[in-house]
C-alpha cells in the first residue's frame, strides 16, 4: 500500500452553520468508513502543513490572498458570498487545505508509485483567481499543480475533476495554461453554470445531463484516458468530488461506488504507464455522509490498483 491520507488540523474545526452541507461531519464520515473498511490500518497517515503565502501566490491575485486574510473575523461569521463563509479558524483551516495539496506533493514527487489523499475541508474547486465562491477559499488543487511545476521543474500536469458541481475556478486559474491539461465531468446546466463550452483548448469537458449514471459517465469520459496518456503528464491531481453519487441531493446524477472506483483505477492506470503510479487526490464536494464515506473507499481501492470486479 502506497496510498497517504494528509489531513489539517484544523479542517474539522470550520463550522459556519449546524445547516451547512459542508460541515465537519464529512471527516467524520470519511473516517468512519476507512476505519470500517479496515484501509484506515494500511494507509499511511500524515499532517498537513499550512501552505506559505507565496505558493497561494501561484494560483491567486495577491490582492485577494490579502483580503481574506484582512476579513478573518475574531468572532462569529462573516459571509465572502451567499454561500462561504468564515469563522475565526476558517483561515487556517483553509490554509491547512492547501498546504495539504503541496504536502502530498512533496510526498508522492519523492518516489515511485505513491498516491496520496488530502482529506480536507474547506474544499477548492469553485475558487477563482480573485473571489471566492461556492463554499470554497483558495483553489487547492490550483494551487497544488502551480507548485509541483514550480518546486519540481514539472512541463506537464493533468488536473482531473468529477464533482457533480463544474470546477469553474480551476478551469478560471489554469485555461490556457498549457503545462497543466483539466479533464472535468459535471452536471450540466447546473450550479455555478460553467463549464461548457470550455474556456480553453487546455480543457477536456464531460456535460451530463441531469439523471445521467454510472453507465453514461463512463461513457462520457473514456476518451479522457488515451488524450492523457497522449499528454504524458508526469503527475496527475483529482479534484475528488462524491456529490454525483445518487443519494447526494445535492445534484441529480446517479452515480454510485462502483463509478468512483472504475475511473480511480483508470487514472491509476494512466498513472502507471505515465508518471510512475503518481497521484494526489484532494477531497470536493460529497454531502451525504454514508455515501461520501463509501465513495472514498471505493475511490482509495482503485487508487492503489485493486483490480476487484467493479
Amino acid at each position: 500500500m502506497t496510498i497517504k491520507i494528509f489531513r489539517g488540523k484544523d479542517c474539522l474545526h470550520h463550522d459556519v452553520s449546524a445547516e451547512h452541507p459542508e460541515n465537519p461531519d464529512r471527516l467524520y464520515a470519511i473516517d468512519d468508513q476507512l476505519l470500517a473498511s479496515g484501509l484506515d490500518m494500511i494507509c499511511q497517515h500524515g499532517d498537513a502543513r499550512q501552505v506559505q503565502r507565496e505558493n497561494l501566490l501561484l494560483a491567486h491575485d495577491p490582492y485577494y490572498v490579502e483580503s481574506i486574510f484582512k476579513r478573518s473575523p475574531d468572532s462569529g461569521v462573516i459571509w465572502l458570498e451567499q454561500d462561504t463563509g468564515m469563522t475565526p479558524i476558517t483561515l487556517s483551516a483553509a490554509l491547512y487545505a492547501a498546504g495539504a495539496g503541496c504536502d502530498a506533493v512533496d510526498w508522492v514527487m519523492d518516489g515511485e508509485q505513491r498516491q496520496a489523499f488530502c482529506a480536507v475541508r474547506p474544499p477548492g474547486h469553485h475558487a477563482e483567481y480573485d473571489s471566492a465562491m461556492g463554499f470554497c477559499l483558495f483553489n487547492n488543487v490550483a494551487v497544488a499543480a502551480r507548485y509541483a511545476i514550480k518546486q519540481y521543474d514539472l512541463q506537464r500536469v493533468a488536473i482531473v475533476d468529477f464533482d457533480v458541481h463544474h470546477g469553474n475556478g480551476t478551469e478560471h486559474i489554469i485555461g490556457g495554461d498549457r503545462r497543466i491539461m483539466m479533464c472535468s465531468s459535471f452536471q450540466h446546466p447546473f450550479y455555478p453554470h460553467s463549464g461548457s463550452p470550455v474556456s480553453a483548448s487546455n480543457i477536456l469537458s464531460a456535460p451530463l445531463e441531469a439523471g445521467a449514471d454510472g453507465d453514461a459517465f463512463r461513457a462520457a469520459v473514456s476518451y479522457w484516458f488515451d488524450a492523457l496518456r497522449n499528454f504524458k503528464p508526469q503527475l496527475i491531481l483529482i479534484s475528488a468530488g462524491f456529490d454525483a453519487h445518487a443519494e447526494d441531493d445535492m445534484g441529480q446524477l446517479r452515480l454510485r461506488e462502483d463509478d468512483y472506483h472504475w475511473i480511480s483505477r483508470q487514472l491509476r492506470g494512466v498513472a502507471d504507464d505515465v508518471c510512475h503510479g503518481r497521484i494526489v487526490s484532494m477531497l470536493e464536494g460529497g454531502y451525504i455522509q454514508s455515501a461520501l464515506g463509501r465513495s472514498v473507499v471505493a475511490h482509495l481501492k482503485g487508487l492503489q490498483g485493486d483490480d476487484q470486479s467493479h
